[in-house]
């Protein structure tokens, strides 16, 4: 019999099964933490000190004190992923404000709750990589940089999930959220990037997209393939009308998208821009230097 996954809660380890936190915890009643998804290619965690940075950026703006050093919550991600004897895997890094009381008032939360779960995840895989995803645009605009923006990467994902369900609904792989004056601002849980012109545009980050790290990573592949990179914004038109289009993300990689709102783009087939980008972003996920190795 397979051993079961263990969870990381609080500094002890608990079988998947038995992983379990209070139900006063104020990330479940109210959505109330940060989080980070986060990939292991081949015994190293790609971009661990970036996410991690991330994730104490997210603390820091909803004033969330996490009790733990920087270095320290790397350490628990690694040991985490030996422990469950994983060389390739999704691990979710996961703070929320902690056990309060059935009212909202942070301060009655004493003390932040620390998850990692190491486990699989499979997003837009296989034959969604080689033909490219449909996608639509959502009635869902996305949160204002003056609201619940996403460039925090906070547990209370309701604008993302309304989307999403609006896609599953339409019948489409994937939706596309604008931002309250229009322009796209990013898919439900992926950055947006076209092609036009042999150069890349993608949201400036002003919009309330989430800063991505795989987009980063994406942004300085292309330029030094020699591609152009502009953050401008993006109208619905000039989306319909792009040479290519392609989704980034930690758990999706890159992901070209062929059809959206039912019109196709270019010839309904991943570009050469995109597949050069994939091919390019494999190779650095599994580079030794782009990462931390879980096995020293």
């Amino acid at each position: 019999m397979e051993r079961e996954l263990l969870v990381y809660i609080d500094g002890e380890y608990y079988p998947k099964s038995q992983a379990k936190i209070s139900v006063y915890d104020h990330g479940l009643l109210y959505g109330d933490g940060i989080f980070e998804g986060i990939r292991a290619y081949n015994g190293m965690v790609f971009k661990l000190k970036e996410h991690i940075e991330r994730l104490y950026r997210s603390a820091h703006t909803i004033m969330l004190q996490i009790p733990v050093e920087k270095e320290e919550m790397i350490q628990a991600v690694l040991e985490t992923l030996r422990k469950n004897n994983l060389k390739d895997a999704y691990i979710r890094l996961v703070v929320t404000r902690g056990v309060g009381d059935l009212g909202l008032n942070p301060r009655k939360c004493s003390k932040p709750t620390i998850i990692v779960i190491t486990d699989k995840i499979a997003l837009h895989e296989g034959e969604a990589k080689e033909k490219g995803v449909t996608a639509m645009l959502s009635w869902v605009k996305r949160d204002p940089v003056d609201a619940t923006t996403h460039e925090i990467k906070s547990l209370n994902y309701l604008n993302s999930i309304l989307a999403k369900i609006e896609a599953n609904i339409s019948g489409v792989d994937e939706a596309i959220c604008l931002d309250k004056n229009g322009f796209i601002c990013e898919g439900v849980a992926e950055n947006v990037f076209i092609v036009k012109n042999g150069k890349l545009f993608t949201p400036p980050s002003y919009t309330g997209a989430l800063p991505g790290i795989t987009a980063e990573e994406v942004m300085k592949l292309a330029q030094k393939l020699g591609y152009e990179v502009i953050e401008k914004n993006i109208t619905p038109y000039e989306l319909f009308n792009a040479e290519e289009v392609f989704f980034t993300g930690t758990a999706a990689e890159i992901v070209p998208v062929r059809e959206i709102n039912k019109r196709i783009i270019a010839n309904g087939t991943p570009g050469p821009i995109t597949k050069k980008l994939m091919e390019e972003f494999s190779k650095l996920v599994r580079d030794p230097k782009e990462g931390t190795l879980i096995y020293q």
